[in-house]
């Protein structure tokens, strides 16, 4: 599996203007013969005016205007449908110019505005409980792209927090999501805090350890859904290449280096991984990881496992009680937009025709 990742890592270069980091631009402008202090101008129209044309930038001149416009075009991301949920989550199909499509979600609540963003059209991962991989992997997406999604959310209001739990595995993409994210995150471009950008990953040790290297302080979510080998190999793939000795030693390292928790997300499946004994197996396992977290996430249905049932709310409270009398911090995350088909794990690849309802 890590020659795949490999394969699937798509290095960004700022060719768009959505993917260049802000010190990039002077070097830029100057192949065109502009003054360095255009570069705020740009920053300025891109990120405050949110142009989607050159001509929108009415601070540059009309040549440098034209140059841009020839040389570094805008990406081409159109929203090909919108749904939305009863509480309010939206969901958006987001269509690029090769016909490849990712959906990113949209959840508002009290003093927050949360989007969800996508970093591949489909998902190579095939995690049993998860629709993104029901159909494999289109493409990874470029860092113009990411960005992307996350301007097309903002024209819905300000994003207060962003999680990278969509469609794809981060670490698969790695130079293009990190990419995006420093742009996301850079204080002369949206400027959103980096404690306010969350990683998600189905434990791609390889990019956990390169995470812990980037001196960023971006949060850092991996996905267990079992406590041991046997149930999580049939449940992620991803396990026969990393198993979890090797995944949460990786996290311990992340946590000894960064100073930073890792928040394990766990699944609640009725049947399959909602024991007691799931539960206290889970607690011992997470205790060797410094400052762990968990968050319990009942499953949301999904088409493909029509078998894989949401728990009954008893147990959830007795896995909830267990961690917590076993010194394990614990949360519940309820999924928004089950109705609206944008609750985790319901994400996946679709058209205009077969995907979200239009506005």
């Amino acid at each position: 599996m890590e020659n795949d990742v490999a394969k699937m890592t798509e290095p960004s270069a700022p060719r768009r203007p959505w993917a260049v980091l802000p010190g990039e631009w002077p070097g830029i402008l100057a192949r065109y013969g502009a003054k360095p202090y255009r570069a705020e101008q740009i920053l300025h129209s891109l990120y405050r005016d949110m142009i989607k044309t050159w001509d929108a930038a009415t601070t540059l001149p009309g040549d440098l205007r034209g140059a841009l416009a020839e040389n570094m075009p805008f990406t081409k991301a159109e929203i090909l449908a919108r749904s939305e949920s009863t509480d309010g989550t939206r969901k958006l199909l987001v269509g690029f110019e090769d016909g490849a499509s990712v959906e990113t979600v949209l959840i508002p609540a009290t003093g927050r505005f949360t989007q969800c963003i996508s970093t591949q059209s489909g998902c190579a991962m095939g995690c049993a409980f998860c629709a993104s991989g029901s159909l494999g992997l289109a493409r990874s997406l470029t860092a113009d792209e990411i960005t992307a999604q996350y301007m097309a959310g903002r024209e819905y209001g300000e994003i207060t927090n962003l999680v990278l739990m969509g469609m794809g595995e981060p670490f698969a993409n790695y130079d293009a999501t990190m990419r995006a994210l420093r742009l996301i995150n850079a204080g002369k471009g949206p400027n959103l805090g980096a404690r306010h950008i969350t990683i998600s990953t189905c434990g791609v040790v390889p990019g956990i350890e390169r995470l812990a290297d980037e001196g960023v302080q971006f949060e850092l979510s991996v996905s267990l859904h079992a406590a041991n080998d046997a149930l999580r190999r049939e449940l992620m793939p991803v396990d026969r290449r990393w198993p979890l000795d090797e995944l949460l030693g990786a996290c311990a390292a992340y946590t000894k280096k960064t100073k930073r928790a890792v928040t394990f997300e766990y699944t609640v499946i009725r049947g399959v991984n909602d024991s007691r004994a799931d539960a206290e197996e889970l607690a011992r396992r997470v205790r060797g990881v410094p400052l762990a977290k968990v968050n319990l996430i009942p499953m949301s249905p999904v088409s493909h496992r029509p078998d894989f049932k949401t728990p009954d709310e008893g147990t959830l409270m007795m896995f909830l009680d267990t961690l917590m009398k076993n010194r394990v911090q614990t949360t519940i995350r309820r999924s928004r937009g089950k109705d609206a088909d944008a609750a985790c794990g319901q994400l996946k690849l679709r058209t205009a025709a077969k995907g979200a309802m239009p506005e």
